[in-house]
């Protein structure tokens, strides 16, 4: 089939509003606003949609004004539409007697479509939205121009194209759906799913195109059936061609979508018995998965949930991270019996819950009660609430450790450049004595000012510093150290300079 094949140029004809109507829309806009708010006013609940059309060729001066009505829910749909008729007409009199309303309700929409007379989708395509509060216009508006589009490509091959969903409804919604029935009967050159993915490609395609000309930002959902799929599907009962069949309203037929919605109203397409035991067999297996998948979901995610916070606390502690297996280990271990951190009863909750994953895993447990939830959600919160006290019990150690590292480091260092200038101190005037050589070596004075911060932590135990301000210290005193060590390899260098000399 060769016109799959290729990606034909962007289509030219396609419905734009015209620059007349545009021109006449900014002249005549007070007058359509004020005419708006009134009939919208009265009758918002109804009222769906309001647009300019284009001008007649016969009679240029009238203001063509479409109003989209929604009368499906009224108990009199018929009287109820002659009064709203009266009551536009005459405000639209009142307000400019060259505005000339069409009213229409979405029925007679929904009827034209059926009819096969589809002028007035290309009219709203063409037109000016002034109101459009659930987006049926615009839906129209987008559908109408990507299926010009998508039967001037493949004109020979499309068949049917059908709205669905909210858009005959006149209810808001999220998206915009449409379906596409492509003829492939007569196949010759390439398989029935090779076609259709490459038709379905190139026509969703379009459809952002439509989408990017509209500048309608709603999703634009574009299903693609193959005739010989959708026509097993109908033969098989199944519930989305249905809806499809009962609910969707052409906007383009060629003679097979149409007879096969009024068979199905006719109760002359029904499901074989084949068809009703297929689709009783999927509910069962469905069940039965859908049973695995929340076993699952409880198995696995309180699993990873205990297990990744475990792993975590040990890797803070300076463990890279171990097997499942190795965790439920090392947890009873180090933070049990060699810290003395945490309580036996959570390395338990830990194994119970990885033995309750690993048996799901294997099929041994094969249901699982409320009951049996909500045990194992009340441990796992429990353990988790107790995880992050230990990860702070951690943090505290980890912190004291860091502190007492680092003032070891950096006292050490500044009493060897105190000793190679054979300056005399004590742990009392260290400080001031470092600060003295600093400044006489001209050393930078930071030096000073972060050994004072290092002293100062390390004897300011009333006023316990934040993981954050040690790790700053600890970021500064390694440039500390790094200059400290810097300075006494050039001082031991310049020494064994002057000791050749004299000799």
């Amino acid at each position: 089939m060769e016109e799959s094949e290729k990606l034909p140029k962007m289509p030219e004809e396609i419905p734009e509003i015209p620059k007349e109507v545009k021109k006449k829309l900014d002249a005549l806009k007070s007058k359509l606003e004020q005419f708006k708010k009134i009939i919208t006013k009265e009758k918002d609940r109804n009222i769906i949609g309001i647009s300019l059309l284009p001008p007649e060729k016969e009679s240029k001066d009238l203001i063509n004004v479409l109003i989209l009505i929604n009368a499906d829910q009224e108990k009199d749909p018929i009287t109820f539409m002659d009064k709203i008729v009266k009551f536009v007409e005459k405000e639209a009199q009142s307000i400019d007697k060259n505005i000339k309303p069409r009213v229409m309700s979405l029925y007679d929409l929904r009827e034209s479509c059926y009819d096969a007379k589809y002028e007035i989708l290309k009219m709203i395509a063409m037109s000016a939205p002034l109101y459009d509060p659930m987006d049926v216009l615009a839906a129209l508006r987008i559908s109408e121009i990507h299926k010009t589009m998508s039967i001037k490509k493949f004109e020979k091959y499309i068949i049917s194209y059908v709205a669905a969903g909210s858009l005959f409804r006149g209810e808001k919604s999220n998206d915009i759906d449409v379906y596409i029935i492509v003829d492939d009967t007569d196949v010759k050159r390439m398989s029935r799913t090779e076609l259709r993915d490459k038709l379905g490609a190139i026509i969703r395609g379009m459809g952002a195109q439509a989408a990017e000309l509209t500048g309608i930002k709603k999703q634009f959902h574009i299903q693609t059936y193959i005739l010989t799929d959708f026509w097993d599907s109908v033969k098989d009962a199944h519930p989305v061609i249905f809806t499809l069949l009962r609910d969707g309203v052409p906007l383009y037929d060629r003679g097979v979508f149409m007879p096969w919605k009024l068979l199905l109203k006719m109760g002359r397409i029904k499901p074989s018995q084949e068809a009703i035991e297929m689709q009783m067999d999927i509910g069962e297996r469905l069940v039965e998965r859908t049973r695995f998948k929340l076993l699952s979901i409880v198995g696995e995610d309180l699993y990873y949930a205990v297990l990744n916070s475990a792993q975590a606390a040990l890797m803070l502690y300076g463990i890279a991270p171990p097997t499942p297996r190795e965790t439920i280990k090392l947890l009873d271990k180090i933070f049990v019996k060699q810290e003395k951190m945490l309580e036996k009863k959570y390395v338990d909750m830990l194994e119970k819950i990885f033995n309750y994953y690993k048996d799901i895993e294997h099929r041994k447990i094969k249901e699982v009660s409320g009951k049996d939830i909500d045990d194992l959600l009340k441990d796992s919160e429990d353990y988790l609430k107790r995880i992050k006290k230990l990860f702070e019990q951690i943090r505290k150690k980890k912190d004291i450790e860091n502190t007492n590292e680092t003032y070891d480091s950096c006292t050490k260092i500044a009493k060897e450049i105190l000793e190679i200038n054979k300056v005399k101190f004590t742990d009392a005037n260290l400080l001031s004595s470092f600060k003295k050589v600093v400044e006489d070596e001209r050393l930078p004075e930071s030096l000073g000012i972060i050994l004072k911060q290092v002293i100062d932590i390390k004897k300011n135990t009333a006023k316990k510093p934040t993981t954050q301000e040690i790790e700053k210290i600890r970021r500064d005193a390694r440039i500390y150290m790094k200059t400290c060590v810097d300075y006494i390899q050039r001082k031991n260098l310049f020494e064994l300079n002057k000791i050749k000399k004299e000799k």
